[in-house]
């Protein structure tokens, strides 16, 4: 009978392991986006903060670079705020820009415009 118990016992602790790991690797998994609900002054003004005083590299976004296009406040905010957070977030930032970010688990990249990552 002892021997089932420390049996179940292992078991029972590889699937912990197993789910830890899941649920780290999941929360790594995440970029900083624009918050399709934020207005375009918002998403500008932040965007504007995060490329001077925040420091993103906002380099790709500019024009005949590979996140430039789709062109809109929305889709280079997303770029300058991932990028901002994926160098900040081990350091205490958020991805909040004023309530026009959020995260998402899904990768926003596209084409050839890859958003940093940094597990």
């Amino acid at each position: 009978m002892a021997h089932q118990g420390v049996v179940v016992l292992a078991i029972v602790t590889l699937l912990c392991i197993f789910i830890n790991m899941s649920i780290t690797y999941a929360d790594e998994q995440q970029w900083c986006v624009a918050d399709p609900k934020a207005s375009v002054d918002d998403l500008q003004k932040a965007l504007n903060w995060a490329c001077g005083v925040g420091g993103a590299d906002c380099s790709p976004i500019q024009p005949n670079q590979p996140c430039f296009d789709p062109n809109t406040v929305a889709d280079h905010a997303s770029y300058a705020f991932n990028s901002y957070w994926q160098v900040n977030k081990k350091k205490g930032g958020i991805c909040s820009f004023e309530g026009t970010a959020q995260l998402v688990s899904t990768d926003p990249s596209h084409g050839g415009c890859k958003f940093p990552f940094d597990p």
